[in-house]
C-alpha cells in the first residue's frame, strides 16, 4: 500500500467574461463536481469559486492538521489498528453500526 497522496489535475480556469456569461452553469459545475473554478480577471485580479460544502471540508482538514494533539491521537490510533490491538466489535455491534 502506497502512502503517496494522489495528485489532482490542475484546476479549470475561465475568463471573467466567460464566467459572467455562464454564471449559473459555472455555479452548478462547481457544486456538482466538487471542483473549484479559477476565474481570471484583467490585470491579475483572479479569484476562485468553491462550493460551501467543499470550503467547510477544507477548513475542517486544516483544523485537524494544525491540531498537534489530535494528529498525535490519530497516529496512535493508526498504530493500534495496524498492530490489531484496538477494540474489536462483536458481530452484533458491527451489524448495528452497519445498519444490518
Amino acid at each position: 500500500m502506497s502512502n503517496e497522496i494522489p495528485r489532482k489535475t490542475p484546476m479549470d480556469s475561465i475568463s471573467l467574461k466567460q464566467f459572467r456569461d455562464n454564471l449559473q452553469d459555472c455555479i452548478d459545475r462547481v457544486i456538482n463536481r466538487h471542483d473549484p473554478l479559477k476565474v481570471t480577471g484583467q490585470s491579475g485580479s483572479d479569484f476562485i469559486v468553491i462550493g460551501v460544502e467543499d470550503w467547510e471540508e477544507i477548513q475542517e482538514t486544516l483544523y485537524v492538521l494544525q491540531n498537534t494533539d489530535l494528529m498525535q491521537q490519530i497516529a496512535r490510533s493508526f498504530d493500534t489498528h495496524r498492530n490489531s490491538q484496538g477494540y474489536q466489535p462483536s458481530s452484533e455491534e458491527t451489524d448495528e453500526i452497519l445498519g444490518v
